[in-house]
C-alpha cells in the first residue's frame, strides 16, 4: 500500500515554520500561489502530462515546508527546479533548453500569467526580444535550477515519491456507479478539476492528507454541484475516511477558489518584476509594512523601520559612545 500513501508533513513544518518565519501569512499564501500557478503554466507549455505537473507541484509544497524566511532563491527558480526535476524521474523529461525557454516566457512582460485579460500589452503584437535567452542567459539559468535541485534532494532526504488521488477517484466513481452519471464525463472531470485546484491551496492540503481522502473529498463535492445521488450510508467509511476529515476537506476545496481570486489579486505590479513575484518585491513589501528583514516581525515604530545598514550603524554608534566615556 506504500505506492499509494504520501508521508505527510508534520506539525513542526506546518506550524513551527510560521512561528519562526518573518514572513506574513497572506505574503506566504501569495508566494505560493504564485510558484504553483508558474509551475502549472510551465508543465503546460511544455506539454507534460498533468500527472507530472501534479506530482511536481506537491514536491514544491513539501519544499515550500521545509524553508523560512529570507529565502537564497528566487521563487521562479524554486518552480522551474521542481518541474524539472519530477519531469527527469518521469517518462516524459523535460530538456534543460526548452526547460529554460518557457521559464523565461512566463517571466517575460509579455505573458498572460496573473496579468487580466484587458490588459493592453497582451493585444498587441509580441516583441519576441523580450524573451529571447541568450547562451549567457541559459546558462546562469540552468546553472541555479541544477543547484537548487541538489537542495530540493537534501531537503527531502531524496523522497520524491508522490501517489496522486487522480486515479483513485476514478477507481472510486466506478465503486460508486457514479459514472453512470448522465453525462458520466462531467462528473470525472468536476472531480479532477477539484484535485488539480487544491494543489493551489494555501492549507497545503496535500501535504496534510493522504490521497484516498482527497479522491472522497473531490468525489463529495463534485456530486454536491451535479445533484448527483450519492449513497445514504456513510460511503466514505469504506475509503477509510471519517465524517471529521472529510468535513474539513469539503469545505477546504471549496474555499480555494476564493483565495486564489484573493492571491490573484495580491500579485501586485509592486511585487512583481516582469511576470512574478520576487525577493525584491517582498523586501519592499516588508519595508512598507514596517518589518525588520532577519529573525522575525518588529512590533512597529521607529524601531521597525530599521534596515541591516541602520542596525550596523546605530551598533557603532554605540560603540564609538562607550569609547568615549
Amino acid at each position: 500500500m506504500s505506492h499509494m500513501t504520501n508521508p505527510l508533513a508534520t506539525v513542526e513544518q506546518l506550524y513551527g515554520r510560521s512561528t519562526l518565519n518573518a514572513l506574513p501569512q497572506d505574503l506566504q499564501d501569495t508566494i505560493f500561489l504564485a510558484m504553483q500557478s508558474l509551475t502549472q503554466a510551465g508543465g503546460l507549455l511544455l506539454r507534460l502530462p498533468q500527472s507530472v505537473t501534479a506530482q511536481a507541484n506537491v514536491v514544491l509544497a513539501r519544499y515550500w515546508a521545509t524553508i523560512s524566511w529570507p529565502f537564497v532563491d528566487e521563487f521562479s527558480d524554486i518552480s522551474a527546479a521542481s518541474l524539472f526535476l519530477v519531469a527527469k524521474l518521469s517518462s516524459h523529461p523535460a530538456t534543460p533548453r526548452d526547460l529554460c525557454n518557457v521559464y523565461a516566457y512566463l517571466l517575460s512582460p509579455l505573458s498572460p500569467l496573473f496579468r487580466p485579460s484587458s490588459d493592453p500589452s497582451l493585444s498587441s503584437k509580441p516583441d519576441k526580444t523580450l524573451y529571447y535567452l541568450s547562451e549567457a542567459g541559459y546558462n546562469d539559468t540552468y546553472a541555479r535550477v541544477l543547484a537548487l535541485e541538489s537542495r530540493i534532494l537534501c531537503a527531502l532526504s531524496f523522497d520524491t515519491h508522490v501517489a496522486l488521488p487522480h486515479g483513485l477517484a476514478v477507481t472510486y466513481l466506478k465503486a460508486l456507479d457514479f459514472l453512470d452519471v448522465s453525462p458520466p464525463a462531467r462528473l470525472a472531470q468536476r472531480v479532477v478539476a477539484y484535485l488539480n485546484t487544491a494543489l493551489l491551496s494555501p492549507q497545503l492540503l496535500y501535504l496534510t492528507h493522504q490521497p484516498s481522502a482527497l479522491a472522497v473529498a473531490a468525489i463529495y463535492n463534485a456530486a454536491k454541484d451535479l445533484d448527483a445521488k450519492m449513497p445514504e450510508c456513510a460511503w466514505w467509511e469504506v475509503f477509510d475516511v471519517d465524517r471529521e476529515e472529510l468535513g474539513f476537506l469539503v469545505v477546504g476545496m471549496r474555499s480555494v477558489e476564493g483565495a486564489v481570486r484573493a492571491g490573484r489579486e495580491e500579485v501586485s505590479a509592486e511585487l512583481r518584476e516582469g511576470n512574478m513575484i520576487t525577493r525584491a518585491g517582498i523586501e519592499t513589501e516588508m519595508r512598507k509594512r514596517g518589518m525588520v528583514l532577519g529573525n522575525g516581525p518588529s512590533s512597529g515604530g521607529a524601531a521597525a523601520q530599521l534596515t541591516e545598514e541602520d542596525i550596523l550603524m546605530r551598533s557603532l554608534d554605540e560603540r564609538a559612545d562607550q569609547m568615549d566615556s
